[in-house]
């Protein structure tokens, strides 16, 4: 987890509310954009956004910090959305009507930008566990890495 995030929860954790404030507004864009894209209903989007900041605001006591926030507050929104889901008779559909040019997202699908936040994390994870065990600043690991991948591409390459 980023410092600024770590900060902002540890401000949050206090009761500071304007951290809380600058929280949602940091992530607002991301939430939204996600339920949308598995509700395609910009009403109900909004209210399922809100109903994520909620859970929240009601769980940062518990979030222990071993994932991003980003990857913690995405899995809130996939609970929500599964909820809202579950809570309607099965042959009622969600609330508005899909825009045609929207994909609808079907519920338990594979997301591929949630499938790269995950991998990016468990990448940032890794590397700061082989920065640790070579006795190396984070930067120079990033470094030498960057330089092995080009000189491989140069390989491949002949």
């Amino acid at each position: 987890m980023d410092v600024e995030d770590r900060e902002l929860i540890e401000r949050c954790r206090s009761g500071d509310d304007t951290a809380f404030g600058e929280l949602v507004d940091r992530y607002k864009d991301l939430v939204f954009g996600l339920v949308y894209r598995m509700v395609a209903d910009r009403s109900l989007a909004e209210d399922l956004a809100q109903d994520v900041f909620l859970k929240v605001h009601r769980g940062i006591p518990y979030f222990r910090g071993e994932a991003r926030l980003s990857t913690w507050i995405f899995r809130i929104v996939q609970n929500v959305c599964v909820q809202a889901r579950s809570r309607r008779p099965a042959d009622e559909p969600l609330e508005g009507t899909p825009r045609p040019d929207t994909p609808v997202r079907e519920f338990g699908s594979e997301d591929r930008a949630f499938g790269d936040v995950e991998t990016r994390d468990r990448l940032t994870k890794a590397l700061s566990q082989l920065a640790e065990a070579l006795n190396l600043p984070l930067g120079t690991v990033k470094t030498h890495l960057y330089r092995a991948k080009r000189r491989l591409r140069e390989l491949l390459e002949e």
